[in-house]
């Protein structure tokens, strides 16, 4: 239990806003809850949640200790009420979770709680599968990454052994990642591969496509095909061979066929196409194709997984 005495700075707000400001990892749901249950008290009793407070008042806080913590990413899950994530697989080692365009993998450098590794963290924390308190360094991490407005799947691994497993397994490039994108125009070939290096601007979080090699720029290879053509787009289906940042978006755009509603590299949407958010980019099919040994997952070889049509798909094709 903890127990405030109300300043000069303190009187005259409600109670609930109070709470909120004095435990700022506490759900906002279980806030409200613990003033009606009476595990908040003013003065040694329950009270209303919109209840003024005087100078002198007494307010006992029957809650635990992790929720008067500051605010960092680490922590951001116990703010969590209601985890909601699209859990694409799951087992005892690994999750797979369809991310939708618009959602941070990670917090962006500001404490943001509600990006999909806190909502995953939240997930396993709330049915007893991660217990923070038992664990010495482990928590549940995100294996990949994919853009904040590119949707797909995203590889969380729930032990440190599966985590491991996945890291090397992504750095041998035994796990294939085939993208769907909307792009610009008809690309020649219809299928091929596009070849070069990527630079990036760390200061702008921006890639640049270079054709030949300089000081600090990586070896990226795409493999496309062209699904479909309507409309002045086409719908191509991607596998990354390297996977450097925001690959996809500036090597098509480099080859002068830019993704649909890409800000950055491409251009924006317009018309009917606004219902879409993000660029016109996802990660649907994920497949495992071990070639060294997997220890504890190595019953996901050979399997496949993949999201449901993406949005930009059944609108624009």
């Amino acid at each position: 239990m903890k127990e405030f005495t109300i300043g000069s700075n303190d009187a005259g707000q409600r109670l609930d806003r109070f709470v909120g400001k004095t435990v700022p990892l506490l759900p906002e749901s279980l806030l409200q809850k613990y003033i009606r249950i009476k595990r908040i008290k003013l003065n040694g009793k329950g009270s209303k949640r919109d209840t003024r407070l005087n100078f002198g008042d007494v307010i006992q806080m029957y809650i635990n200790d992790e929720f008067f913590e500051k605010p960092t990413e680490d922590n951001a899950y116990l703010k969590i009420s209601t985890p909601k994530f699209d859990i694409v697989y799951e087992d005892d080692n690994i999750i797979l979770s369809n991310k939708p365009a618009g959602v941070l993998c990670h917090s962006s450098g500001e404490w943001d709680y509600n990006t999909l590794i806190s909502n995953i963290k939240a997930y396993l924390y709330q049915n007893g599968q991660w217990k923070p308190k038992e664990e010495n360094s482990f928590a549940p991490a995100l294996c990949n990454r994919i853009d904040r407005n590119t949707a797909g799947i995203v590889i969380a691994a729930k032990n440190a052994e599966s985590l491991r497993i996945m890291d090397e397994k992504i750095r041998l490039r035994e796990i294939e990642k085939i993208y769907l994108a909307a792009v610009h125009g008809v690309m020649e070939p219809r299928d091929g591969t596009l070849q070069g290096y990527i630079f990036k601007d760390a200061k702008t979080n921006r890639v640049y496509v270079r054709a030949k090699q300089e000081k600090g720029a990586k070896t990226a290879i795409t493999e496309y095909k062209t699904v479909k053509v309507k409309n002045g787009l086409s719908l191509v289906e991607c596998e990354l061979l390297t996977g450097r940042t925001h690959q996809i978006r500036a090597q098509f755009a480099s080859a002068g066929h830019p993704l649909l509603g890409d800000g950055k590299y491409g251009t924006p949407y317009k018309g009917s196409q606004l219902r879409l958010q993000g660029q016109a980019l996802c990660s649907y099919k994920l497949s495992f194709r071990f070639k060294t040994d997997s220890g504890i997952l190595s019953y996901l070889d050979g399997k496949t997984f993949q999201v449901p049509t993406p949005d930009f798909v059944k609108i624009l094709f």
